[in-house]
């Protein structure tokens, strides 16, 4: 009788456990990170000093009511506030992680002994108030002003540093001379505040070229070896041409719980949460929770609250994996040694317009694959070239702007027209007619590292089938089929390609020469027929198959 009441309690204590993913499954890793800014000039005084500690303070109440722990990142003139110090003294304690979060400030720049470029003490353009905006020997300054501080206030130096973005340069000093293990920039955004991020690595970790830290690194050599993890969670399905045409900022479909049809909506959360841990994947799925406190608690208390309760019952049932930035660093490091090949996908779609979609990365290129209903399409491929160095790595931005993109071969986005959507789509000849394939369902299989997508197509002719790899990119039609692939885009599009031959697609950005190789199949320039057509990609037997590297 004691024994089956003793097997009783374990298995009771067990059942009430968060379980953890096992390490051979694709982890969902989750981090909350709130970042922290000490002022907020924007708004005319409106908010004050008082409601963004405040802010902080709620967030932090809310997690340990849930029994949560996250990351908070703090700007430098949150850090020298001494109420934050005693209120993230406690929050570690209990197991939350505390960081920098790299936007310059006045206080940091008198400390570092490097000139204030601005009449407020915070200035978020990017010439002032991001590392980009200062000389190299700045950049050093203002790093060791920051952890000279960060060391005298918390006893040691911060793991974690992130920001919108950082530069290579400051990236690299932070990783050799203080050690950090982890890293986070922006999610993929087009003039957004006045950052254009685009065509980078979507989603998950990955190591940035010594050259462009928005690049993934090709070789160990030359990568910077800390990680860098792409936050706020976007909707992988609409985000990416969301306000396409009508804004000249982009606008946010993301997991911030200010985002009213994102994640401040429960429908929309429920959906993300749900893709996020039971569609495919490859490699790892990553995203973030949390906001700074710029946005103030009560205008993202009850969006943060509920996207809170939902993390801890995921917790629980052992579907995701919740932890502090440096600890996905730590991990993400110890496994991978150059960055892997990953995807994430979204096989279902809440808005009733039944479109999926996968976004597959490696470090050689992303692409994202697209179902509107019984169509299918490459809506994006861009390519990642170490070699490509960011215009700031050596000389300071001196523009209120910033611009990284990588180097592109399909643009759904900066190649369309509300009108004319850009896209590479797949078509059965018949005679001189082109018709667009049609199928059904699409099947996708983690095969390790490679991701297979299984298009079964309509009216019995068919699975034609994708497989993605590190550096390949391979199509393949059933038998019999007479098709082909063709990118058309809007006419007037700003179109880098220098060469399309048989063999080989040449293209130049910023001066910066690429290309890809069809290993097998055939290219065909389009360009001479106008109405947006670019290129056509013909079979070689049943085969299309592209060199990424």
């Amino acid at each position: 009788m004691k024994r089956s009441v003793y097997v009783t309690l374990l298995c009771l204590m067990a059942a009430l456990m968060p379980m953890k993913a096992k390490e051979t499954e694709t982890p969902r890793i989750v981090n909350i990170i709130n970042f922290i800014r000490g002022v907020e000039p924007r708004d005319n005084g409106v908010i004050t000093p008082e409601i963004l500690y405040k802010t902080v303070e709620e967030q932090a109440i809310c997690l340990r009511k849930n029994n949560l722990t996250g990351t908070y990142l703090l700007m430098y003139n949150a850090l020298i506030e001494p109420r934050y110090q005693k209120l993230l003294k406690e929050e570690r304690e209990r197991g939350c992680e505390i960081g920098g979060w790299w936007e310059i400030s006045q206080p940091q720049c008198e400390e570092a002994g490097v000139k204030w470029r601005a009449d407020v003490p915070w200035l978020h353009h990017a010439n002032v108030g991001f590392s980009i905006g200062y000389t190299q020997q700045e950049r050093e300054k203002l790093i060791d002003a920051y952890m000279k501080k960060f060391k005298e206030i918390f006893g040691n130096y911060p793991a974690s540093v992130g920001s919108w973005f950082i530069d290579a340069f400051t990236l690299n000093y932070l990783y050799e001379k203080y050690g950090i293990v982890a890293s986070c920039n922006c999610r993929d955004q087009v003039g957004t505040d006045g950052y254009t991020m685009w065509g980078g690595y979507w989603t998950g970790g990955y190591y940035p070229s010594k050259k462009n830290s928005y690049i993934p690194a090709q070789s160990k050599e030359n990568q910077i070896g800390v990680p860098v993890f792409r936050m706020l969670g976007s909707d992988p399905i609409y985000q990416y041409d969301a306000g396409l045409g009508i804004n000249v900022w982009q606008s946010v479909k993301t997991l911030e719980p200010t985002c009213t049809d994102g994640g401040g909506s429960e429908k929309w959360v429920d959906w993300y949460f749900q893709t996020f841990t039971e569609d495919p994947a490859l490699g790892l799925t990553y995203t973030q929770m949390g906001q700074e406190n710029s946005f103030t608690w009560a205008r993202f208390h009850a969006g943060f609250e509920m996207q809170a309760v939902k993390l801890a019952q995921l917790r629980q049932k052992g579907t995701i994996r919740l932890e502090n930035l440096e600890e996905t660093g730590a991990w993400f490091s110890k496994k991978y040694k150059v960055t892997p090949a990953s995807a994430q996908s979204a096989l279902s779609d809440y808005s009733g317009n039944d479109n999926r979609t996968l976004w597959f990365n490696s470090r050689y290129y992303r692409t994202n694959v697209i179902w509107e209903g019984d169509l299918m399409k490459l809506r994006d491929i861009h390519l990642f070239r170490e070699d490509y160095a960011s215009k700031y790595l050596n000389t300071p931005c001196t523009t209120a702007n910033f611009q990284y993109i990588t180097l592109p071969l399909v643009d759904g986005n900066l190649w369309s027209t509300q009108e004319s959507l850009a896209a590479m789509r797949f078509y059965k000849k018949v005679g001189e007619t082109l018709i667009e394939l049609k199928g059904k369902q699409p099947m996708l299989t983690d095969k390790g590292k490679t991701l297979l997508v299984e298009w079964p197509l309509k009216n019995d002719e068919g699975t034609l089938a994708i497989l993605f790899t590190e550096d390949k990119l391979q199509v393949t039609a059933p038998k019999g089929l007479d098709w082909c692939m063709e990118l058309r885009t809007e006419p007037k599009a700003d179109l880098p390609f220098t060469s399309i031959e048989e063999k080989r697609i040449t293209a130049q950005q910023d001066n910066f020469p690429y290309s890809i190789t069809l290993k097998k199949g055939f290219a065909l320039d389009l360009r001479s027929k106008g109405q947006g057509k670019v290129m056509r990609w013909e079979p070689q037997g049943n085969r299309i198959v592209l060199d990424m590297k």
